[in-house]
């Protein structure tokens, strides 16, 4: 089978994985619309805004370590697995005493300084210390069913543990009013605890099932020896920490304008526009799934062939159609955006009391094409970024990144005060859009991949021109979008044809 073969296979696993995580997700959202009020949803928006900036920290960069140093010590598997995981465990127990220490000024920061809801925050928080602390001890058991090449196994428990958000959010907002109403068994008892249209709830489902997934993930736990090399630890880390400072930075790309959202807009309106923008970037998700499906596969994949002698040409030829594909997948979303935003967030205005009322949320749809845009630009990073981690120069991730989220910071805090959410789309593209040109441009200076750089743009400025097409001159047309994308995959058929077959009939 040829390595291209091999890579999109595995990437169809962990692809397929991530498609049915994000569609529960993706499910959940109306779910979440219709039943938490808005700025409900600004709440539970804010609050994941800030855990994934600590998802990177706790994680340590060491993941991508992991990885990089099954490939430089083949000889001593288990001790890199060791190392990375005491890390990452250590890491996550120092964060928690932390956090215990100083609960009531978090508690505090989360609120806005507002003095309301006080205990209802400090569950939100204590919540969230469960998730993050159990997802940290998963992070490097995960890494490690993918360096084995079991990317099945890791389907599996992936979706084991979103079938249990579900099955918890479903019973919580659902099942537990279901039984009270009916006066069914154990209905008294949960009356007397019950509050109907509580975000908290939507917390407490994740906390319980991040606790499941760490009993799924038992037999790659219980594999750690209480072993540590010191030596080894220290080169680990002289390449984890700029790993660890880029992941951050990312994060500041992916996640701070919801919070600075949160703190800058008048709280009158802030968690109803941070609610508005979080729902409406979900429509984006088909693209967010294929990037990261293509980075589940993409890493280990790198490390494991970086030794062969025809490396560059796979890696090129893997970016061409990852950037074809991203390129078809911008152009159906918009394409099918009004159907998307009917599923998500129901119809553009519906009745209350005699009177039709507009949905609040078809208000924020024009964030959806620089989303899409900003995610293509970061699926390109990705991709690019194997040259400075495979020639240890993980610097240079973090200078890229480090850029990436001053851009964010500053032009959030100029432009949100007078454009809200808009801006902030608008400015996610801008910083992915910098990383990826600065990547594509440092990377070619030390670590040359043979790219077609002609070929990929101009897959990307088509894909451009057709969703300006469809989205604003059409209106968002479905007949026209649909249309438009039709020619599109055509001629990208035809174009690539010959390639097409040549990967697909190659043993």
């Amino acid at each position: 089978m040829s390595t291209a073969k091999k890579f999109a296979g595995q990437t169809a696993i962990y692809g397929l994985s991530t498609i049915i995580s994000r569609m529960i997700y993706f499910i959940l959202t109306p779910i979440y619309t219709r039943t938490l009020p808005v700025g409900g949803n600004g709440i539970f928006t804010t609050m994941y805004g800030n855990a994934s900036i600590v998802n990177a920290i706790l994680a340590f960069g060491m993941e991508t370590t992991y990885f990089r140093y099954l490939q430089k010590r083949e000889e001593n598997k288990q001790q890199v697995y060791n190392n990375a995981f005491a890390a990452v465990v250590a890491v996550s127990v120092v964060f928690l005493v932390f956090c215990l220490l100083f609960l009531n000024q978090i508690i505090n920061y989360m609120q806005a300084g507002v003095a309301r809801d006080h205990a209802d925050y400090a569950f939100y928080v204590k919540s969230f210390l469960v998730i993050l602390v159990v997802d940290a001890f998963c992070v490097i058991p995960f890494a490690k069913i993918r360096a084995d090449g079991r990317p099945v196994r890791y389907a599996v428990i992936k979706c084991t543990n979103i079938f249990f958000v579900m099955a918890f959010n479903l019973f919580f907002l659902f099942g537990v009013p279901y039984m009270i109403k009916h006066h069914l068994m154990g209905a008294e008892w949960m009356l007397s605890w019950y509050r109907p249209h509580w975000v908290g709830y939507v917390f407490l489902a994740n906390a319980t099932a991040s606790i499941l997934t760490v009993v799924l993930l038992l037999p790659e736990i219980l594999k750690l020896k209480l072993k540590f090399d010191g030596s080894m630890f220290r080169e680990m880390f002289a390449y984890s920490w700029p790993v660890l400072i880029a992941n951050i930075s990312f994060i500041i790309n992916e996640s701070l304008d919801k919070v600075m959202l949160k703190h800058m807009l008048p709280q009158t309106i802030s968690d109803q526009q941070v609610g508005i923008y979080g729902t409406c970037a979900k429509i984006a998700i088909f693209l967010s799934v294929f990037v990261q499906a293509f980075r589940l596969g993409a890493e280990p994949f790198f490390f494991s062939h970086a030794k062969n002698k025809n490396s560059g040409d796979t890696y090129a030829r893997i970016m061409n159609y990852f950037v074809i594909t991203v390129a078809i997948i911008c152009v159906a979303v918009i394409a099918n955006v009004n159907i998307v935003a009917l599923i998500i967030v129901g119809k553009q205005s519906y009745n209350v009391h005699g009177h039709m009322v507009d949905n609040v949320y078809w208000s924020g749809l024009s964030v959806v094409p620089p989303l899409l845009f900003g995610y293509l630009s970061l699926g390109i990073y990705m991709n690019l970024s194997v040259w400075y981690k495979l020639s240890d120069q993980t610097k240079y991730g973090l200078y890229i990144s480090g850029i990436g989220a001053v851009l964010t910071i500053i032009l959030n805090w100029v432009f949100i005060p007078k454009f809200s959410y808009m801006a902030s789309a608008w400015i996610s593209l801008i910083a992915y859009a910098t990383m990826m040109i600065l990547s594509y441009i440092w990377g070619q200076k030390n670590y040359n991949i043979p790219y077609n750089l002609k070929k990929n743009l101009a897959y990307i400025i088509i894909s451009v021109i057709l969703v300006y097409l469809s989205f604003h001159v059409f209106k968002r047309n479905i007949f026209a979008g649909n249309a438009l994308l039709i020619l599109f995959v055509t001629g990208t058929y035809f174009v690539e044809r010959k390639e097409l077959k040549a990967i697909f009939t190659k043993q």
